[in-house]
């Protein structure tokens, strides 16, 4: 199965892209550590992210359905990179991260409502029949793997980084205004998320190298 460019393509960006689950786990323990919310509140925040999905999951049916899989599946990657990267304005006040992370989980949601449809119809419509069940069960494994992992990893560094004590090689890149005694935490998010941000870049490259490029297909 793997021989087959198109499934592979689609299933490593599958992976990549479950893979930016990290950031809302680093994100909403920056939101309580650093900006004194609680679990409940931090949890209110991702609520666009759950009803973008559900308004929009038949949106990449039909942008599949138009364009083919390869625009939609890059234009929900990059949406996702959007969210990361308002993400990642770790050096602002709380209400001002507040309102960007409400937006950032929103268009988290909206990218994978775009990506989820022509990324499977290009990971399973491209191989035999007698392969497609297999298919299926990879695809879907590398969607739960890519969400462990990315958990695991953005976590990981998060926690790496976050000794309590300034990044002084950060210093001069942001200028953490408000509070100063949490720019420690604040700067291991940036760099968490940035690991997200970099599983989108390596996506959209997958996608690129390996979906061919489709005019669509017919309505009907």
């Amino acid at each position: 199965m793997f021989k087959n460019l198109t499934f592979t393509g689609a299933t490593i960006s599958n992976f990549l892209l479950n893979g930016t689950a990290g950031m809302l786990i680093v994100s909403l323990i920056l939101l309580q550590l650093g900006g004194n919310l609680s679990a409940q509140d931090a949890g209110i925040l991702t609520l666009g992210y759950a009803i973008a999905i559900v308004m929009f999951i038949r949106m990449g049916e039909k942008l599949l359905q138009r364009f083919g899989p390869r625009k939609p599946m890059i234009w929900g990657s990059l949406f996702v990179g959007l969210a990361i990267i308002l993400l990642m304005f770790t050096n602002v006040m709380t209400d001002t991260y507040k309102i960007l992370a409400i937006v950032a989980y929103t268009l988290f949601g909206l990218g994978l409502a775009f990506y989820a449809t022509p990324s499977t119809d290009a990971a399973l419509s491209n191989l035999p029949e007698d392969q497609t069940g297999a298919g299926s069960g990879i695809y879907k494994m590398a969607s739960s793997l890519g969400a462990a992992l990315g958990v695991a990893i953005s976590a990981g560094v998060f926690a790496a980084f976050n000794v309590g004590e300034h990044i002084h090689w950060l210093d001069g890149v942001l200028t953490f205004v408000g509070r100063q005694d949490n720019v420690g935490v604040r700067q291991a998010a940036t760099i968490g998320l940035s690991v997200n941000l970099l599983m989108i870049v390596m996506a959209v490259i997958s996608i690129v190298i390996t979906i061919p490029k489709s005019s669509g297909k017919a309505k009907g």
